[in-house]
């Protein structure tokens, strides 16, 4: 009887011992929180995650560094953190990394479905495609009735990923053709716009910007549901009469599959404090971007609409 109660003694000292004990997410971080970025320094993506990061500093009591991991459609920026299953590592990214490389590579070193958590949002980069003002279009209008006249006569380019279907979806809805024409690096395609050697670039719209202000291109629409506050003069591709070319550049932030569920609650909590707050949002629009707050479900369901959207365009181009 005695060694019973010596044991229940025990059991309860070690029970209150728990109990007193803060969670996980109440203690994290205890040491420098990375974020790894899949782009260079100075993208959107890059600048909207160090205003964050620096919010966070202040929040979490810790340092918060981004590091650039650019190249590969991704790819090692999201092995380096689903690989090393660190509690201070996170990946701060675009969704092609869950919504287009399954399309683009017959296998990947992570499962997109399965070893990445979409733990929050953090903003909505702004996707857009501009012409050659050698064309003297005014509209989307304009262009697709050009093309039709001149069927396989117009070329288009665009980056990787959401800009590439973006085209795809314009050609789909407005029943034109034009010429996709490729480049191993990007930079020379804005020289070919602006010289009227090639007539669309579909990219992120703070690259377009510059050329549209000179007036040696015309920035015809852009992808998102809202306007850019870099071209507020600019409608989006719902209000110019395509509603199938809305696509959202959404960013967000990604844990590694068996992060525990307090410390994402604890991320995305903070990180919502911060996207919330107008200070931050304006200078996330002075970067180009639109702040986004949300939870993680409505960040899930973001990708999700962008994974199943650029799957079936994807479906067509395979049967071309």
């Amino acid at each position: 009887m005695r060694a019973f109660v010596r044991l229940a003694a025990s059991a309860l000292v070690v029970v209150a011992t728990l109990t007193s004990l803060p969670a996980m997410g109440q203690t994290w971080p205890q040491r420098t929180v990375r974020l790894i970025v899949p782009l260079p320094p100075g993208s959107g993506t890059d600048l909207v995650g160090r205003l964050l990061a620096e919010r966070l500093s202040q929040r979490w009591g810790q340092p918060v560094v981004i590091e650039n991991r650019q190249g590969g459609d991704g790819i090692p920026a999201v092995t380096s953190v689903v690989g090393a299953r660190d509690t201070h590592l996170l990946l701060l990214s675009f969704a092609g990394i869950i919504t287009v490389n399954p399309l683009l590579h017959e296998r990947l070193p992570y499962d997109p479905a399965k070893d990445l958590v979409p733990i929050v949002p953090i903003a909505d980069n702004f996707l857009g495609a501009a012409v050659s003002a050698t064309l003297k279009v005014d509209s989307l209008a304009d262009l697709v009735k050009i093309a039709k006249t001149q069927p396989g006569k117009l070329n288009w380019a665009a980056t990787p990923g959401v800009p590439y279907y973006a085209v795809l979806a314009l050609l789909r809805s407005a029943g034109i053709d034009m010429a996709q024409v490729s480049y191993r690096d990007f930079a020379p395609a804005y020289q070919d716009m602006n010289q009227g050697r090639l007539h669309l670039v579909a990219t992120g719209v703070p690259l377009l910007v510059s050329h549209h202000r000179a007036g040696t291109a015309k920035l015809l629409f852009v992808t998102n549901r809202e306007r850019s506050p870099q071209a507020p003069e600019v409608p989006t591709a719902r209000e110019a009469g395509y509603p199938d070319l809305t696509f959202e550049g959404t960013v967000g932030i990604y844990g590694w599959r068996g992060l525990a569920a307090d410390i994402q609650k604890r991320i995305a909590d903070d990180v919502r404090a911060v996207t919330a707050d107008d200070s931050f949002r304006a200078k996330v629009a002075t970067a180009g971007s639109a702040a986004r707050s949300g939870s993680s479900a409505e960040f899930a369901a973001a990708i999700e609409e962008q994974r199943s959207k650029i799957a079936d365009l994807h479906k067509i181009v395979q049967k071309r």
